[in-house]
């Protein structure tokens, strides 16, 4: 079973566990790694980034990406990875700077924007994309944070590789299917919308034996 594959298999497991209680071993890691499993809060907004198999009836016609305001759902957690070029080892923390793709745990399909207009505020769309955690190079993101890596507590953004549009809500809502869900865009100037702080996941943690040694299993926290 391939990592993603692993992460859809465990993740309700892990969510029930983050319901009842914290793993730590020593002091408390404060920083986001590769291979965590996160839900991104939009900080202006209070929406979770969120996606599900239901596609734009315009523009692209991927997969819908959105924002919710329901703290449980599933379909609210992306998996932190290394880009196509550049791997990513499991529980190395990522840096400011550094590009990475995010992964729908659930449908195993990419972030992604392009040129297209998105539906109801005419910006960038911003869709999910690929099969499998594999897509192409619209799916990679730059973390841009104001330190060496990002915090787990801190509000960053995520400017689209590609484009350099940056990963936004500014609060317009869908009708039916996905009644009140908000849209999510790419937007070109960076702005209060543009932010995004983690929240619930499943974080790893660097080996213990050495930073470099990722042959051990991993700790988890919640």
């Amino acid at each position: 079973m391939d990592s993603l594959g692993f992460l859809r298999a465990q993740l309700p497991l892990t969510v029930l566990l983050s319901c009842m209680f914290t793993f730590s071993s020593g002091s408390e890691m404060n920083f986001v790694t590769c291979g965590s499993v996160v839900k991104l809060l939009n900080v202006k907004h209070n929406v979770r980034l969120h996606s599900h198999d239901v596609r734009y009836g315009s523009g692209s016609g991927q997969q819908s990406v959105t924002g919710v305001t329901t703290v449980e759902d599933s379909n609210s957690y992306w998996s932190v990875r290394g880009t196509s070029d550049a791997s990513c080892h499991r529980g190395t923390p990522v840096q400011c700077g550094q590009n990475i793709r995010l992964t729908h745990v659930n449908t195993g399909r990419n972030l992604h924007s392009h040129y297209f207009t998105s539906p109801l505020s005419s910006n960038q769309e911003v869709s999910a994309f690929g099969e499998n955690g594999e897509g192409d190079h619209l799916d990679e993101w730059t973390v841009l944070c104001a330190g060496s890596v990002w915090q787990r507590d801190e509000s960053v953004r995520f400017r689209h590789t590609a484009t350099e549009a940056l990963l936004s809500v500014t609060g317009e809502q869908y009708g039916r299917p996905i009644h009140g869900q908000r849209e999510v865009h790419g937007m070109m100037v960076s702005s209060s919308h543009s932010y995004w702080k983690t929240m619930e996941g499943v974080f790893m943690k660097p080996s213990e034996i050495g930073s470099r040694d990722f042959s051990r299993p991993l700790h988890t926290e919640f």
